[in-house]
């Protein structure tokens, strides 16, 4: 079977899972963090307690992604609900041994199906072509604004 076949599931989780979706962030975040230093934006750098206090709102929505039968990565969904609020994927991420499998975009599509297709709103690293192309695929454009956070990265915000 290969890769495109797999199937993508997402498995919605609580706070009995910050550690897990902590360790994994951590992973897949580090060479980002090393590339661009961004200790106020990079997930990892973020405490654990962080991921347990976005697990105890009630609009977040983690989603451990399961690939075949293994757990690739997570994704955050803010969802208030609200009408006119833009959802807001934040973050997604994909352990390092399975990007570049479109894991990352068959859960996005997954998240929509489950929130809506309309209405969302993300950022990314500008700096970052892959992760650009990524969303741009599944329908996001740049707004214009963007967000120079140190001398490196420059945040680029979408919406759909």
């Amino acid at each position: 079977m290969n890769h495109s076949d797999m199937p993508i599931n997402l498995f919605r989780v609580g706070d009995e899972s910050a550690e897990v979706i902590w360790r994994m962030q951590v992973e897949a975040f580090s060479k980002l963090y090393e590339k661009y230093q961004d200790t106020d934006t990079n997930p990892a750098a973020e405490p654990v307690e962080k991921i347990l206090a976005r697990l105890q709102q009630h609009f977040t929505y983690y989603y451990l992604i399961q690939y075949d039968t293994e757990t690739v990565g997570a994704i955050r969904i803010v969802d208030k609900k609200e009408f006119g609020e833009y959802k807001r994927i934040s973050p997604i991420f994909i352990l390092p041994s399975y990007q570049n499998r479109g894991i990352a975009q068959k859960a996005i599509l997954k998240a929509e199906q489950i929130h809506g297709s309309e209405n969302w709103a993300l950022e990314t690293i500008a700096e970052e072509p892959g992760l650009c192309r990524l969303y741009e695929k599944l329908g996001y454009y740049a707004t214009g604004k963007t967000e120079k956070i140190n001398e490196r990265l420059t945040l680029v915000y979408y919406q759909k």
